[in-house]
Parts: structure tokens; C-alpha cells; sequence
């Protein structure tokens, strides 16, 4: 019998060491990082949708595909969370078969498009690349990784309904989040029937609420989700599961197993005086009011305060689209205020970089602890204890110190909250038997699997707030788990 799996692996061996000998690795070495081309900065910060990083042009790819040294072990792949074959799709870029990276890269990703542009890599991927031991800047993965993405979307149609055979059998997913999209893509292949339950009115989950377009172009998650429907998963929003479906009701729909990506959408407040107060908010409520609403543009109905003086508390990625957003909406003042320094904000760098360069202000070492209002009850002022850096918490991080006395006030019209969230509790409530932990995620083993056999968890319901990629990885893993457990049922 013939083993075409052993032929295709040989063929890629010959063309990879043909693709080796082109160029020696002392000359690879010496080839800079591609930088990424970005919008103009004033044209970008009076709009909501235009993209600030502009993606790489296809000789740009090629360049920067053929800086990577096609390791012997890639150590690249270990900081991936869906194990994606990283050597392989660039050098695909390198040899100019864009279409065939992309194919790569959805052997094990259903959203390449969507990670190359918000995932982490400088903690991750690239933070392995082998370039960090010789001092020099890694191999721009997520850059290429976008790029064969995007080239593939613009350049192709996503394919008709696939003949994947069905095997009869119908899984549910809760949330149309990263988590939910990973594990339907991933169950889908297997031949499951795949409903994704979504509790708006529009598909995406965090991709399409919590991230503004200037960073994730709308028009990027819908094709990802067109490519989705062509493998038979289907979509049923303004459907929340526990009130408009119970699980008794899944169940005699004939559902046999089901993955809770309900994702963590019950914002964190700090407890302080005034936040109750008219302006004060938190950034799920303002992300989801100007990304799902399109609040602040001349046709929409949905408000949302805006003001000369906007406040964003906290440093995480989400602090960062926030008081990017707020800028855009039209603060002349738009602030960053971190009760910690600069180096130990969780946001990505090249977050902090655009920030920055959009005329953002980072107010670090203050933590706010009042805020006031006028005669009507708007916010209008902020009391802040100015911080020092003390000894070393749980985190890692240096644990913020109050400096006795030093407090200061400064004028806001607007203050969004951005340190944190918590799983809406609704969900497990809803599933008798489901254990949860003390801070209301579900509890599940090294498969993903909840104390309930059948029901398989993933995402931010698991880890209380994470990363695209993390809840991906969750969604891929549950699904190989689930296909195994259902695959031993009668």
C-alpha cells in the first residue's frame, strides 16, 4: 500500500533543504526584523476602524520567512498553545506558497488571522526563537503568521460546505468566543454536528466586543466565522443558555456533549468612594457600548459618555483599548493610570508603543482612591495615593506601596475601570452538579473536563481572564478530549 502521509513528508524534506542551501545561516542572521507598516497616527486617532498595524507586504514576508533558520528542535513551537508547526508555514512563505502556510497553520489554528494580530508572541512563540541567544531580534512569527492569513483571505474564497462525513452525533458549544471557535473548528473535523450557542446578537465573543477594530478589523473575525459555517458549524444567537435553552432542554435536542465558553464577563470594580457616580464605568460595558453598538458614531442609538478628560485604570491590554477608544471618541486628555511602574504592566509592548505614540499619558505609581462629582452626580474629580514599588507579591511583580500623605487630584469627566473581570455565575448556576471554585470558575482536569462527564469547559470560565491563544489551546485540547470520550460511548 501505498503511504502518501511518508511521500508528502519527503517531498517537504527536499524542498526544505533545498530552501536551506540558498542561503547560509551567517547570512540569514545578518537580515534585520522586518518592522511592521503602521497607519498615520492622525489619520488613525480620529477612527474607530482603521487599522493601525497595515500588515506586511509580500516581499517584506519573504524577507523576514527567510530569517528563520529552520531549526533542527524548534524551540519556537514549545511557547505555542495550539502547537502550531511554525518552521513549516514560513518556510512555505519563504518558497512563496502563501496559500500553503495558511494551510498549515489551520491544521492546528482555527483563527490565524485573529492571533497574528492580538496574541501575545513576545511571551510566547517568539520568546523561544533562537535568535534571543544570539542577542538579536526573534523571527517576526506573528507578523508572517498574519500575513499568510491575510493573503490567503484576500486572495481566495473560503471553500463550499466540506464533505466531512457526520457521525451522527451533536455537541453544543456555549460562547462563539476563541475558546468556543477552536473547539467547534476542531469538532467539526471530527464529523460533530456543532451548534455554538451565542448569548448576543452578534457572533465573535471578546473578538468582536472587547477588542476595537483599530487592532482586529470586524471584517477579520467574519471571514474566520464564514470559514467556520463552510465546515458545517452552525450559529444560533441572542440565545442564552440557562435561560432561553436550560441544559435539560440541550439534552433532549440530543446533544450529547456540550464546552462551556461562556468567557468572563462580570467586571471587577476597586470598592472605592464615588464609583457609582455618573461617568464611572467599567471597560466591558464601554468596549461592548462603542465595538457591538458602534456607540459614538453619527447612526447609532446606544450613548456612551465621552469627555475632554478620560481616565482608564488599570494596565492590561484592555486598559489599552480603552483609553485608545477614548481618545478616538475625542479626549484631549486621555490617561493611563497604574498603580504599578511601567515594566510591570501585563499590556503587550507594541500596546504600550501605540499608546504612546497616539499622545496617550501613563500616570504610573498612582492608584486611585476617590472620586467626586458635581451638583448633578457626574464624576468630575479623582483623588490618587501616589504608590512606591515594595517587595516582590505572588505575581512576581514588585507589590505597590502607599506613600503616607501623598495624594493628589486632578479633573476627569470620565473614568473606565479596567482590573479585571470575574465568570458570570449564571451559567453554572444553570448545571446542577458543575463544581466551581471560590472565584467562580469551573473546575476541570488536565483535558478540560468539568465534574460533569459530558460537559467540557474552556476559556476565561476556566481561567478567571486570559489570552486568545490560552482559551484556544483550551477549546483544542477539550476537543480531542471530548472526541475520545464520546468516541467510547454506545
Amino acid at each position: 500500500m501505498i503511504d502518501y502521509n511518508q511521500i508528502k513528508q519527503r517531498r517537504n524534506e527536499s524542498w526544505r533543504e533545498e530552501l536551506r542551501k540558498q542561503y547560509s545561516p551567517k547570512e540569514r542572521t545578518t537580515i534585520e526584523r522586518t518592522k511592521m507598516p503602521e497607519s498615520d497616527i492622525t489619520k488613525r486617532t480620529a477612527s474607530l476602524t482603521l487599522e493601525v498595524n497595515q500588515g506586511l507586504s509580500e516581499q517584506q514576508a519573504l524577507v523576514e520567512a527567510r530569517r528563520c533558520l529552520d531549526c533542527a528542535k524548534p524551540s519556537c513551537m514549545e511557547g505555542c498553545p495550539v502547537e502550531i508547526n511554525i518552521p513549516s508555514f514560513i518556510k512555505n512563505i519563504e518558497r512563496g506558497e502563501f496559500k500553503q502556510a495558511d494551510a498549515v497553520l489551520r491544521e492546528t489554528s482555527s483563527l490565524p488571522a485573529v492571533c497574528g494580530r492580538v496574541c501575545p508572541q513576545e511571551k510566547q512563540c517568539e520568546a523561544h526563537c533562537i535568535y534571543h541567544t544570539m542577542k538579536k531580534e526573534p523571527v517576526a512569527i506573528g507578523y508572517l503568521e498574519r500575513f499568510a492569513a491575510d493573503w490567503t483571505r484576500n486572495h481566495t474564497d473560503v471553500e463550499p460546505h466540506l464533505s466531512i462525513p457526520h457521525n451522527g452525533k451533536k455537541v453544543a458549544v456555549v460562547g462563539s468566543g476563541p475558546a468556543g471557535l477552536s473547539f467547534a473548528g476542531d469538532m467539526a473535523k471530527e464529523g460533530y454536528e456543532v451548534t455554538v450557542f451565542e448569548a448576543l446578537h452578534e457572533v465573535g465573543g471578546v473578538l468582536r466586543y472587547g477588542i476595537p477594530e483599530f487592532r482586529l478589523p470586524n471584517q477579520v473575525v467574519d471571514a474566520e466565522i464564514k470559514r467556520l459555517k463552510s465546515l458545517g458549524v452552525s450559529f444560533e444567537t441572542n440565545t442564552v443558555i440557562g435561560a432561553t435553552l436550560s441544559p435539560e432542554d440541550l439534552e433532549k435536542m440530543g446533544y450529547v456533549g456540550i464546552f462551556i465558553a461562556s468567557g468572563a464577563g462580570l467586571p471587577n470594580f476597586m470598592g472605592i468612594p464615588g464609583e457609582n457616580y455618573a461617568g464611572v464605568m467599567s471597560s466591558n460595558e464601554y468596549l461592548t457600548r462603542v465595538n457591538l453598538m458602534h456607540a459614538g458614531t453619527p447612526d447609532s442609538e446606544t450613548p456612551v459618555f465621552t469627555g475632554r478628560c478620560v481616565a482608564v485604570i488599570g494596565g492590561g491590554n484592555t486598559a489599552m483599548d480603552s483609553v485608545r477608544t477614548a481618545k478616538r471618541l475625542g479626549a484631549e486628555r486621555a490617561i493611563i493610570v497604574y498603580r504599578r511602574s511601567e515594566e510591570e504592566m501585563p499590556a503587550r509592548l507594541e500596546e504600550i508603543h501605540h499608546a504612546k505614540d497616539e499622545g496617550i499619558e501613563f500616570l504610573t505609581l498612582h492608584n486611585p482612591i476617590e472620586y467626586k462629582a458635581d451638583e448633578i452626580g457626574r464624576v468630575n474629580k479623582m483623588l490618587l495615593q501616589k504608590m512606591q514599588l515594595g517587595a516582590p507579591d505572588a505575581s512576581g511583580r514588585c507589590r505597590p506601596v502607599p506613600i503616607e500623605g501623598a495624594i493628589e487630584e486632578i479633573d476627569v469627566d470620565v473614568v473606565i475601570v479596567s482590573i479585571g473581570v470575574s465568570p458570570n455565575p449564571s451559567i453554572p448556576r444553570r448545571f446542577s452538579g458543575l463544581e466551581v471554585t471560590d472565584k467562580g470558575t469551573l473546575v476541570v482536569n488536565d483535558t478540560n473536563q468539568t465534574s460533569l462527564p459530558y460537559v467540557f469547559a474552556g476559556g476565561d470560565i476556566v481561567r478567571g481572564g486570559a489570552t486568545v491563544i490560552l482559551a484556544m489551546g483550551d477549546g483544542r485540547r477539550a476537543a480531542a478530549a471530548m472526541h475520545t470520550y464520546l468516541s467510547q460511548q454506545k
